[in-house]
């Protein structure tokens, strides 16, 4: 059982990964993220103040969203240069 397991996870680490419903999937939640957060914060900046909760969270929405975009594109950009590394080498 335990030599299977040790088996598979080295085939799973040879064979190329494909990010790309992962990467789409995040550039999707990211662009969501943003609309939410822009609409939060557009409908609630009439009482602008850290006690307004709505403009809080859309303002974390906001700055998420970045977060999420950043996080994909380096997901991307490692995968990309270990695929080239491959075909290299």
């Amino acid at each position: 059982m335990i030599n299977n397991m040790t088996h598979s996870n080295r085939d799973n680490a040879t064979e190329e990964r494909n990010v790309k419903p992962l990467v789409y999937l995040m550039t999707v939640m990211a662009w969501l993220t943003l609309g939410i957060g822009v609409i939060l914060c557009l409908l609630n900046l009439h009482h602008f103040s850290d006690k307004n909760l709505h403009l809080m969270i859309g303002i974390g929405c906001l700055v998420g969203s970045v977060q999420i975009y950043v996080i994909r594109t380096a997901i991307h950009l490692v995968n990309n240069r270990s695929s080239s590394m491959k075909k290299r080498g």
